[in-house]
């Protein structure tokens, strides 16, 4: 499949969000608080380039639930489409979008043109963000400890709660996202 072909599988944000169980509340707290910069230049151009985008998803990621809505009030701002998948159903593309060629991280953007082409590439989450997980995951003690679950649901959850309340990741994750997209139009 091509990424138009991938384009047309996924769902329409709402119906996305309508069918989440795990984050949906969280995802919608981030929603309503997030306010986009004052972009008006980034924004235009954006908005003349008709791009589409496919987003690899899952509703338990907690990555997924901060950065989605902070990419659609993007999509809103300039009236661009947007294509949820959730990525265990869809390995094949997933697999194309490696992180680091091993690691099936999510979210991940794939900003296509009118002919299907991809433009532009973001996830699983901006460098900040990635500093803060490396630091919070390396507290965790050896993976064969008799507390690792335990200790690692105590990250997730420390985590998940940074993702919904940390107003500072949310602009990291808009600047990276402005980031990747200023230097493909």
């Amino acid at each position: 499949m091509n990424l138009q072909d991938w384009y047309q599988k996924g769902m329409d944000p709402d119906t996305y969000i309508e069918s989440m169980q795990t984050h949906k509340n969280n995802l919608l707290h981030v929603y309503d608080q997030f306010i986009l910069p004052d972009d008006q230049d980034f924004f235009e151009k954006l908005k003349k380039q008709n791009l589409r985008i496919i987003a690899l998803t899952e509703d338990w990621c907690g990555d997924a639930m901060m950065n989605i809505p902070i990419l659609l009030r993007l999509v809103e701002k300039v009236d661009m489409k947007i294509s949820l998948l959730p990525r265990d159903n869809n390995l094949e593309l997933m697999d194309q979008y490696l992180t680091n060629g091993k690691a099936r991280s999510i979210p991940i953007f794939i900003f296509i043109n009118e002919k299907g082409n991809e433009i532009a590439k973001w996830g699983p989450r901006a460098p900040e963000i990635q500093k803060f997980i490396e630091e919070a995951t390396s507290k965790l003690p050896n993976k064969e400890a008799a507390d690792y679950k335990e200790k690692q649901k105590e990250v997730f959850t420390f985590v998940t709660k940074s993702f919904k309340d940390n107003t500072d990741f949310w602009n990291n994750a808009y600047q990276s996202l402005k980031q990747t997209l200023v230097k493909s139009i």
